[in-house]
C-alpha cells in the first residue's frame, strides 16, 4: 500500500513518529474499530480514530440527537437535533477524514446481536451509560477474545480500563456484577463536566 500525497501530508505527524512511522499509519488505514454509544464518550472517541486514519470504525446507537447532549457530545452540532446519532457522527467523522468507512448501526446492543456485531472488528471501546450493558460488552467480548476499552464519566471524574484477552483482568473480574438498580446515579441525575468524555477517551486512544 502506497501512500498518496494528501496522505502523507495528513498523517505527517504520526509518521515521523519513530514508534508509529509510515509502519504504523498503514496499520492505522487496515484497523477495524466498534464504538458501541455515541455519546459523551463514543463521540470524542469517535473523530479522535477518525482523525488518526483508522480505515473502518462501527458506530452502534439507536438514539437521536437532544438539545442536552451537546455540550458534551461533541461529534454533533444543533443543526443535528432529532438525527439518528449514529447518522450525525458518520457525517462529521466523513467530513473530516474521507480516508474513514463508517458503519453504522442504528440498533441497540443485545446479548442476540453483540457476538455477531463485534466479530468483524479488531478493537471494541465501550462508550455506553449503563451497567448492564457495560458488563454484556464485557462478556461479549470475552467469549470472542477481543480486546476493549471500558470507560465511565460522571460529575468530575472518570475511569478508564483495556482489557487484553489472556493477559489480564476483565471488568468483571475487577467489579462482579453490576450494583443495584439505582445505587449509582445516572449523568442526567449527577450532572458531569463537559470535558470529561475527551480526557478519559483522549487517554484511550493514546495508549
Amino acid at each position: 500500500m502506497a501512500f498518496t500525497n494528501e496522505q502523507i501530508e495528513r498523517y505527517s505527524r504520526h509518521i515521523i513518529l519513530k514508534k508509529v512511522g509510515a509502519k504504523g499509519q498503514k496499520k492505522l488505514l487496515n484497523s477495524k474499530v466498534l464504538i458501541i454509544g455515541a455519546g459523551g464518550l463514543g463521540a470524542p472517541a469517535a473523530m479522535y480514530l477518525a482523525a488518526a486514519g483508522v480505515g473502518t470504525i462501527g458506530i452502534a446507537d439507536a438514539d437521536e440527537v437532544d438539545l442536552s447532549n451537546l455540550q458534551r457530545q461533541i461529534i454533533h452540532a444543533t443543526k443535528d437535533v432529532g438525527k439518528a446519532k449514529v447518522q450525525s457522527a458518520k457525517e462529521t467523522m466523513q467530513e473530516m477524514n474521507p480516508d474513514v468507512t463508517v458503519n453504522t448501526y442504528r440498533i441497540f446492543v443485545t446479548s442476540e446481536n453483540i457476538r455477531e456485531l463485534i466479530r468483524n472488528y479488531d478493537f471494541i471501546i465501550d462508550g455506553t451509560d449503563n451497567f448492564p450493558a457495560k458488563f454484556l460488552i464485557n462478556d461479549a467480548c470475552v467469549m470472542e477474545k477481543k480486546p476493549f476499552s471500558h470507560a465511565g464519566i460522571i460529575r468530575f471524574q472518570g475511569q478508564l480500563m483495556t482489557y487484553v484477552p489472556e493477559k489480564g483482568p476483565c471488568y468483571r473480574c475487577v467489579f462482579k456484577n453490576p450494583p443495584p438498580k439505582d445505587a449509582v446515579p445516572t449523568c442526567k441525575q449527577a450532572g458531569v463536566i463537559g470535558a470529561m468524555g475527551g480526557v478519559i477517551q483522549g487517554t484511550a486512544c493514546n495508549r
